[in-house]
């Protein structure tokens, strides 16, 4: 996730410098070095982009590299900033939770800024996720771990219908490239649709496709006519969530 953010990020003013001991090249215009001592100089943001159960061990490195009235930007999911600040010398820290398809400029991310927080360092977290896609901010942890649970682990639910859907569709007797075709060329622009028209309730873009009796109303029966679909998505949210406040 650190690298696809990378590739986002170095849109903008900011110079990088990555420290990745197996990393074999970086993007054009960023430095890559195997070791935080071959860095020169200090830094005004370091990025938090490594596994949470390294923090401890990793991160008390890079605290004197950080200069005075800079901040910690971390993505390292399920380590709170808590541990992230006290990790860097009590630094202040900017928690973030992206998504996949930050990767690609459509990602949706939450955003939460730790005591210490200057407005300046806030906005400056904001404006760098906003080049990979869409932002949230939120004013506690425990709100982050909900974003976490809908949109941070939210791709793989959605792979996982379009899964099953291209399946069913292959029941049908289409190819698999056939369905895979079907299923995410409806999936793109029927959600491409709701955000066009984001002044129309989800509910009534349901209902304007479904006319009483015919085949989309039968389908949607199946779907969801026990009020099973609802059940499952409450549940995977929890179970989700709930994992995330686990890991923090």
């Amino acid at each position: 996730m650190g690298g696809a953010l990378l590739n986002q990020w170095k849109t903008g003013p900011e110079k990088f410098a990555i420290v990745d001991p197996m990393l074999e090249s970086a993007p054009e215009g960023v430095s890559l070095h195997r070791d935080a001592d071959e860095l020169d100089g200090t830094f005004d943001v370091i990025i938090v982009a490594i596994k949470p159960q390294m923090i401890d061990d990793v991160m008390p490195r890079y605290a004197e590299l950080l200069n005075d009235g800079g901040y910690a930007l971390s993505i390292a999911a399920g380590a709170s900033v808590a541990r992230i600040s006290k990790a860097l010398g009590d630094a202040p820290v900017v928690r973030v939770m992206p998504n996949l398809p930050a990767s690609i400029g459509k990602g949706t991310s939450g955003v939460v800024a730790g005591p210490g927080v200057s407005q300046a360092m806030q906005d400056h977290a904001v404006e760098m996720m906003e080049r990979a896609g869409t932002v949230l901010v939120v004013d506690e942890e425990e709100s982050l771990d909900k974003i976490t649970a809908v949109a941070g682990s939210g791709p793989g639910y959605v792979f996982e219908i379009a899964r099953a859907y291209c399946a069913a569709a292959e029941g049908l007797g289409f190819s698999h490239d056939e369905a895979r075709t079907l299923v995410l060329s409806t999936m793109e622009g029927t959600i491409a649709q709701a955000l066009d028209g984001a002044d129309k309730s989800l509910e009534d873009w349901r209902n304007s496709v479904t006319s009483k009796g015919g085949t989309t109303a039968a389908g949607l029966d199946a779907l969801n006519g026990s009020g099973d679909l609802d059940r499952l998505m409450k549940a995977t949210l929890e179970a989700a969530f709930h994992r995330a406040e686990e890991l923090r």
